[in-house]
């Protein structure tokens, strides 16, 4: 198995399905193999059971119901932990990440470890909220000058990686919490000198469902991931 898509959902029956149909009409054309795995956190709007309905048959949509785990990392790496492929791509399932980068992400990991998109190199943006690029931008500035990051967006969490590099690491120690397990994904993969290659995106509007995230809650969560990380409260060993 060459690929492995993981889309961690969490009440996103409206648009899950339209995701997935775009990203296997991208990769069936493709030459390599790939699997689509869809890591659900018991959703009460029913999202596993329209995506086990939908693809019912085809070896290549694998939907895993977590009936009494919930939280966005850990779902990642319960997808990462049960998927076959040799290269690894990780990203949102409410179309806010263009699925019609996957070929290059997939392609430019032939010369990459880890291939990060970027709201903040030439050529990336967003199409959402103004207030939330700049505050995004300005974060990531913090993020940039406290832990010395050569990365430019690492909230991103739209990237493919080869699965090599998590083996013999604690894995658990990186993925758990929300988004900021993203900011520890990167900070480790740049301390163990692991080449990164970052590639512009611009962020679409949503389709489906609502966003789960509290700005103010998430805001706190980050700067203080920062911090402990910077103070050397969480260490990887």
């Amino acid at each position: 198995m060459n690929l492995s898509i993981i889309l961690p959902t969490y009440n996103e029956r409206d648009a899950i399905n339209a995701l997935i149909s775009e990203i296997y009409e991208i990769l069936e054309v493709q030459p390599f193999n790939f699997e689509i795995i869809i890591v659900d956190d018991n959703s009460p709007d029913g999202t596993y059971k329209e995506v086990a309905e939908q693809w019912k048959g085809n070896p290549r949509v694998r939907p895993l119901l977590r009936e009494k785990e919930k939280g966005l990392a850990t779902a990642i790496l319960h997808g990462i932990r049960h998927s076959e492929g040799e290269k690894v791509i990780v990203m949102d399932t409410d179309f806010n990440h263009p699925p019609k980068l996957i070929p290059l992400l997939v392609n430019i990991t032939d010369y990459f470890e880890i291939a990060s998109c970027s709201r903040y190199v030439i050529g990336g943006g967003m199409e959402t909220s103004r207030f939330r690029y700049f505050g995004s931008k300005v974060f990531n500035k913090f993020v940039h000058y406290t832990l010395k990051m050569q990365t430019t967006d690492n909230l991103s969490g739209y990237y493919c990686f080869k699965k090599e590099v998590l083996d013999g690491l604690p894995a658990e120690k990186i993925f758990f919490g929300y988004g900021d397990y993203f900011i520890r994904f990167l900070y480790v993969m740049q301390r163990m000198k692991h080449p990164i290659i970052e590639i512009p995106v611009v962020y679409k509007d949503r389709l489906g469902g609502l966003s789960k995230t509290d700005l103010k809650s998430e805001f706190f969560r980050y700067f203080r991931s920062v911090l402990n990380i910077k103070l050397g409260i969480w260490k990887l060993n």
